[in-house]
């Protein structure tokens, strides 16, 4: 948005905050689009603005639990503004809003606006709505209209970066046992190729170079093309072949849903990067059969062993769950051996959270300071792998993408093919470019290298 508008005074500002994950990142862009299309500028932090977005998740308890205590400092703020005179709207939105639309106003009656991920298209039509009643909207519906048909009608991306996220997908079937996002999400449904392809070619005409493409589970992508039902592999090919799109990648991928197609992809299509985000949760088959992940740790294993083969320098990045209902350290050690054996790159952790209206929230749980200090043991083993990933890189050579200057004068910073932050001395023109570098140190969370020349 035109930082012009951020003056006070001058228009009416927005502030969004987003958790979680990638994909609310991206809702919140596409909020922000919106909003300036009816006039709002981009505050910097709530205090500036006239409207506060909390667009939420609700996968663990305390992130839904920090909604309510961002909440509380919020209804203050409001109260101040009400003091002298002015405006200030609360909305929250995403994942905590779909699941506990009524519960948020019956516990917040400072917030104005309730509406969940599939219906903030209509966020214009819900503030003019909130005005002329005067009352809470609460807006939790899985409409039957296109969202994104609807986007593309009231917002244009304007703002973006040499690297950008693009949904192609959202919703989720696998109903595994812990997770909440099919209730927050709805089922699968794949935006068909086209639509796709023009938001990829208008990104590229704005300057983006890496495209991400996200989704609850993109890999079992399905939209409809011109020949029929497309699938992830034959998408990624398309959108190669755009003029200005050097890197793709996507995520989250389920291991049930890795075609034999999608892996000859990774295999061929040099554009694509060699960083695969495939989650397991659990080593034991016992903990994943409970999960409801209709999978086996051998069906992984194999499957990571196929992905090396088609891709040899391809990095493994990975979700775990520790202390879920019934894990026995038997189990628990399984998943450390199985952790040993795919040596990732990068991984998050988490300890079990029971979510409300899932199945496992129904069972036995296993005690806190056990489930802490599990996370703790896990948590360990992965930064040792890291580590040992990052310092591996030390004297080679990498094509970085260079994506914003560094806080220090003549340095910039870029990724990796393996989304690993790249620090290095460079002019500013190399922005949006990708050069050899080649890496001579690391950092606790990133690296640093020599300009060696342009990628070929």
């Amino acid at each position: 948005m035109d930082d012009a508008k951020t003056i006070k005074g001058t228009v009416k500002t927005a502030f969004v905050k987003s958790y979680g994950c990638q994909m609310n990142v991206y809702d919140a862009i596409r909020m922000e689009e919106l909003l300036a299309a009816e006039g709002y500028g981009l505050a910097d932090a709530p205090e500036h603005a006239d409207l506060v977005i909390l667009n939420t998740c609700h996968i663990r308890e305390k992130a839904a639990e920090k909604v309510y205590s961002e909440l509380g400092k919020l209804k203050r703020l409001k109260a101040e503004r009400q003091l002298e005179g002015r405006d200030f709207k609360i909305a929250v939105a995403g994942c905590v809003a779909q699941a506990e639309g009524e519960e948020i106003i019956r516990r917040q009656k400072a917030v104005d606006l309730v509406f969940g991920p599939q219906t903030y298209h209509r966020l214009p039509e819900l503030l003019k709505e909130q005005a002329r009643t005067g009352r809470a909207v609460i807006e939790t519906e899985f409409p039957a209209e296109d969202k994104f048909d609807a986007l593309a009608e009231k917002s244009l991306r304007t703002k973006q970066g040499v690297a950008a996220f693009l949904t192609i997908q959202e919703g989720c079937d696998k109903f595994c046992s812990f997770c909440v996002v099919p209730y927050t999400r709805g089922s699968e449904f794949s935006r068909p190729v086209a639509q796709v392809l023009s938001e990829a070619r208008k990104l590229a005409e704005q300057g983006v170079v890496e495209l991400t493409l996200l989704g609850q589970n993109v890999n079992a992508y399905r939209g409809g093309g011109a020949d029929g039902e497309s699938n992830l592999a034959a998408l990624v090919a398309e959108l190669s072949r755009i003029d200005g799109i050097k890197r793709i990648r996507y995520m989250t991928s389920h291991p049930r849903d890795m075609t034999d197609a999608l892996i000859e992809a990774h295999a061929t299509n040099d554009k694509l990067m060699p960083y695969l985000h495939l989650p397991i949760q659990a080593g034991s088959d016992r903990v994943l059969k409970a999960m409801n992940r209709g999978h086996t740790a051998e069906h992984y294993i194999r499957l990571i062993e196929r992905i090396r083969q088609a891709r040899p320098d391809m990095a493994m990045s990975g979700d775990f769950i520790v202390g879920f209902p019934g894990e026995s350290e038997k189990d628990f050690e399984e998943t450390l051996a199985l952790v040993r054996l795919v040596n990732y790159a990068a991984a998050f952790s988490f300890k079990y959270s029971a979510r409300p209206g899932t199945p496992a929230a129904e069972h036995a749980q296993v005690p806190e300071e056990v489930k802490a200090e599990r996370l703790q043991r896990l948590q360990a083993l992965l930064t040792e792998q890291l580590q040992a990933f990052n310092h591996s890189m030390v004297g080679k050579t990498l094509p970085i993408l260079v994506e914003k200057n560094g806080r220090h004068e003549g340095q910039m910073i870029g990724r990796s093919p393996y989304l690993q932050s790249v620090h290095c001395e460079l002019p500013e023109s190399a922005l949006g470019q990708i050069v050899r570098v080649q890496i001579v140190g690391t950092m606790p969370n990133s690296l640093s290298g020599q300009y060696v020349g342009e990628s070929a």
